[in-house]
């Protein structure tokens, strides 16, 4: 059985091997800075990942394993979707490309061959937890900046809508009901049918822009628009010139018209009276020619009217309502959509019943996250990682083709890297872990040396962060003067941490 070794406010590492002895040597390598957990087979591996979820940090996972190898786990681990958020290093003796090759597909972090030596797990290990926890901070100030813009968007078009409301008497309630309803009956829309092609941003941008529908009414004048009996028929003809006008104000914008939220807007303005039988307004629009953000809205402005209360009428109950549009006595709609809001009225009554911004806020920021991870589309946050990634790859190729000393320290994992031309002339390796335990780059350098560089780095700030130092290094039993010329590199959050060091070494007198 698998067992647990208790360690308390450590991040959690799930061993996935048959062999005690592998798992044993994998123990001893890391359970001084890591909680340790054990799986003989994928089959307790998926059972553990099941139960503790993204409590596990990392993934150390064999491949051939009995009951469920290491692929199939890795494959549970993509069905599910636990890849995205559980980092896992594959570490076997199936070191052929082919296994390799495979494991990456299936979304492994990293690979690392048996037998292998215990530094370099360590600090794959903490590297690929620490690049995980990275990107979930990134990932989280990435959504809160998408939060922000998309209250703002809302704000704006809220204000706005709200202006027309004021002059039409209406209850401020009116915009949020439409938003809310055109979501729901969206989503239900989604779950009966694919034939709209519509996305999560689709879902988005029709919601937000349902609450430009009425902008129009503020070309209406004041007399019609708030007559508290029945209009005559020219004050009819009138009042239905606020789909026209709503829409030319949309099209003759001077900014950003070809923006996909101001083209639904301008459908929902134009054609959300037009009706499915080809007898609404302004354009005689019929079944599938009206867009579909403007049918759903219609159906929504439609159940609205009749359960508000307006100046010319009371409020119908939500039964009543139902049943008017069920009978055709407010024009007729899809039969499609018909059936989204029978499926959807609980919901619809009981959303609208709380009449709470608040609840909207908070069905946004769900929404919001539940966008940020979805499938379909690369989250900035991996985006971001991938291009640091990126630029990592250039310095090093760069450094590896350059006749001079350059240099890159990482702080958290202690990783000096050298250009191969400097790694050569100092007669040590191009990758260093711990350097400054490396009693020959102590001796190269000296202490003094090594101690007053790290003073200045320390006193750098993310507005000046470029310093020079210049030591006397003896060479070949002559002094030589070295300028070190560094740059520190911070931290993308709020608590000024120095992430890594990049610089160069220049001999200035006594030959290159």
């Amino acid at each position: 059985m698998a067992m647990t070794k208790r360690i308390e406010n450590k991040q959690k590492i799930l061993i996935v091997d048959d062999s005690e002895m592998n798992r044993s040597i994998l123990i001893d390598i890391l359970e001084e800075k890591f909680e340790i957990i054990e799986a003989v087979d994928g089959v307790q591996a998926v059972m553990m990942l099941q139960k503790l979820g993204t409590e596990v940090s990392l993934v150390l996972l064999d491949i051939v394993m009995p009951n469920m190898d290491g692929f199939e786990v890795l494959a549970y681990m993509n069905k599910h979707h636990w890849i995205d958020n559980i980092p896992v290093i594959m570490i076997s003796a199936e070191n052929t490309s082919l296994h390799m090759e495979r494991a990456y597909e299936l979304g492994v972090t990293d690979y690392i061959s048996r037998p292998f030596d215990s530094l370099v797990v360590y600090r794959r290990a903490v590297n690929t937890i620490m690049l995980y926890a990275k990107q979930k901070k990134l990932a989280g100030m990435v959504a809160d900046q998408i939060y922000e813009r998309e209250k703002s968007n809302r704000l704006l078009i809220n204000i706005l809508s709200h202006i027309v409301e004021f002059r039409n008497g209406e209850s401020g309630l009116h915009v949020l009901h439409i938003s809310v309803m055109t979501e729901l009956l969206l989503r239900q829309l989604l779950k009966k049918t694919d034939q709209y092609k519509l996305t999560e941003k689709d879902v988005s941008l029709i919601s937000t822009a349902s609450a430009l529908h009425d902008i129009g009414k503020i070309a209406i004048p004041d007399s019609i628009l708030n007559k508290p009996g029945k209009l005559t028929k020219e004050e009819f003809e009138i009042m239905k010139t606020h789909t026209t006008a709503g829409a030319s104000m949309l099209d003759q914008l001077p900014f950003q018209t070809d923006e996909p939220l101001v083209k639904i807007a301008y459908q929902i303005c134009r054609w959300h009276h037009e009706r499915h039988d080809g007898r609404g307004y302004p354009d005689g629009l019929k079944g599938e020619e009206i867009p579909i953000a403007a049918q759903i809205v219609s159906l929504a402005d439609v159940y609205d009217a009749l359960t508000s209360k307006r100046v010319y009428k009371p409020a119908f109950s939500h039964e009543q309502a139902m049943q008017m549009i069920m009978n055709g006595e407010c024009g007729t709609f899809s039969p499609l959509l018909l059936e989204c809001l029978v499926d959807a009225q609980d919901q619809i009554r009981n959303e609208l019943a709380v009449n709470s911004y608040n609840n909207n806020s908070r069905r946004e920021m769900h929404r919001i996250v539940e966008e940020m991870t979805s499938h379909d589309e690369l989250t900035t946050a991996e985006q971001n990682l991938r291009l640091l990634e990126y630029e990592r790859s250039k310095f090093q190729f760069f450094n590896s083709v350059v006749d001079e000393l350059q240099f890159e320290y990482m702080i958290e994992s202690q990783i000096l890297t050298l250009s191969k031309w400097g790694a050569k002339r100092l007669g040590v390796e191009e990758t260093m872990m711990e350097p400054f335990e490396d009693p020959e780059l102590r001796k190269i350098f000296g202490e003094e040396n090594l101690t007053s560089l790290c003073s200045a780095i320390r006193q750098t700030t993310p507005d000046k962060p470029v310093i020079q130092y210049d030591m006397s290094l003896k060479r070949n039993g002559t002094d030589h003067v070295y300028r070190v010329i560094c740059r520190t590199i911070w931290s993308l959050g709020n608590d000024g941490r120095i992430e890594s060091v990049i610089g160069r070494v220049k001999e200035l007198q006594g030959g290159g």
